[in-house]
């Protein structure tokens, strides 16, 4: 896998091995939610094929789009970080195939294993600065009054 600054990395593959042994694989229907904002985070789930929207609440007007998730892409990172609460909302939009992992079970994992748990953390702490600089721009895009891209 290629990255550039934009792109989080990928979790090493000793680590992605290790991972996918408490992996179950799961499906949702186009429509589905993943999690709500606010809810309780006990789980996340890695893209087999399809596309997931990543979604904030906007007080007085219609969910914001963050982020389109696909292949391979983390669903998911609040699981790891205290409070354990979901920081967006989640929405399948075509029927998306997964595996799916109980975060209570892969955080005992990093517990029993400092090197995995901090793979795990870089990993995620990476797909969050990523998920943060892609919100702050989608918001910009949509809010702003001369867009992300504009300088007064």
């Amino acid at each position: 896998m290629i990255t550039t600054p934009t792109m989080p990395r990928a979790l090493p593959a000793e680590y992605r091995q290790r991972l996918m042994r408490v992996a179950r694989e799961v499906s949702f229907p186009q429509g589905a939610r993943l999690f709500e904002e606010g809810g309780k985070a006990d789980r996340f789930w890695i893209i087999r094929t399809g596309t997931v929207e990543l979604d904030m609440h906007v007080p007085g007007r219609r969910a914001a789009v963050i982020e389109v998730l696909r292949h391979n892409e983390l669903v998911g990172w609040s699981w790891l970080f205290t409070p354990h609460v979901w920081h967006l909302g989640a929405e399948a939009t075509t029927p998306v195939p997964a595996y799916e992992f109980d975060a209570t079970a892969v955080r005992a994992m990093c517990q029993d294993d400092p090197a995995l748990g901090h793979a795990l953390t870089q990993w995620a702490g990476d797909v969050l600065a990523h998920r943060l600089r892609a919100a702050r721009t989608r918001l910009l895009d949509l809010y702003a009054p001369y867009g992300a891209g504009s300088h007064v």
